[in-house]
């Protein structure tokens, strides 16, 4: 999800290893705040606009908010801890005052230090653990046995570029496509940042992918992540001037509820009629006026909300 980035790394969950591309630093300024969960999404959505270039999500114990649910389950938290890293010379001092006026209420346990570089990645595949999303597509770490041997895995470790799983919009997604499973599809994933999405769809049967970013550093990921999985022979993935994209039977756009706007017209002539639209990245109140971008030439199927943010599953209509 780099295009126009939330980005990404809007990766851009539940873990909320929303990893992004980080700049080189000698250090880092972590804001950590503690918010209620339904809250969660919105602080987050304000912290990424402020230009956090990580964010993790834990319990009040601090223990990772890593777990593994069982099918059909969606274990949730009453409060969570959010911490935030930004650049050592990052201009935050307001953002306590912009986050508390977007909530409407005074933050609790504000806390603003500076920590130290380190391989940030390597730091987070201590609690990235294998994630099941439905009818046997498991994420599962590289080093990892999979839980189920016989399941559909993808092997996949964060990274700089967005999309390990873990953030509600990637995993919405995925259960998307596990669900409705793209056999013998062509399907183009716009605003690719891992690449997850595309290996997923090509796991579960696409015929062709063809992945999309603004960011090279996505590109990049993208093809070393398809080649660990297998799948890179069906895969296309550049900027957006490099590929000429088909008409495709299935679009994947987990991006940013402005971008998706802004691109309505261009994503849905990509799509063929009857084909389908997985449109993420979009926060509960940002739902309408995303969907209303799309109405005139695409029908609802369904809407899934995880977490305060949003994944419409649309049709684009058949030509009368």
């Amino acid at each position: 999800m780099c295009v126009g980035q939330r980005g990404q790394s809007r990766s851009r969950g539940r873990c909320a290893l929303a990893a992004r591309r980080a700049p080189v630093s000698d250090g880092w300024r972590q804001i950590a705040l503690t918010v209620a969960r339904e809250r969660a999404g919105l602080v987050e959505a304000v912290l990424e606009s402020a230009g956090a270039t990580a964010l993790t999500w834990a319990e009040l114990d601090e223990s990772p908010a890593v777990f593994e649910p069982a099918p059909g389950q969606t274990p949730l938290w009453e409060r969570l801890q959010l911490r935030a890293l930004f650049a050592a010379d990052a201009p935050v001092n307001s953002l306590r005052a912009t986050l508390e006026d977007a909530l409407g209420s005074v933050l609790e346990d504000w806390q603003d230090t500076f920590v130290p570089d380190r391989a940030w990645e390597r730091e987070w595949l201590v609690h990235f653990q294998p994630q099941h999303f439905g009818h046997g597509l498991w994420v599962v770490p590289t080093d990892t046995t999979p839980p189920d041997p016989d399941g559909i895995n993808i092997h996949l470790d964060p990274g700089l570029a967005f999309g390990t799983g873990t953030h509600p919009t990637t995993a919405l997604c995925l259960e998307a496509l596990a669900k409705h499973p793209p056999t013998g599809n062509t399907v183009i994933d716009y605003g690719c940042g891992s690449g997850l999405l595309g290996i997923a769809a090509l796991k579960l049967g696409a015929k062709q992918v063809y992945a999309v970013d603004t960011d090279p550093q996505a590109i990049l990921a993208t093809q070393e992540n398809a080649s660990q999985n297998g799948v890179l022979a069906k895969l296309q993935v550049g900027l957006p001037n490099q590929l000429e994209l088909p008409l495709a039977d299935v679009m994947l756009a987990n991006i940013l509820a402005g971008v998706l706007i802004e691109l309505a017209p261009k994503l849905i002539a990509q799509v063929r009629p009857g084909g389908r639209l997985v449109l993420s990245g979009l926060l509960k109140e940002q739902q309408a006026s995303v969907l209303a971008a799309y109405a005139d030439d695409c029908d609802l199927e369904s809407i899934e909300v995880r977490d305060d943010w949003c994944c419409a599953l649309m049709q684009r209509r058949l030509s009368l």
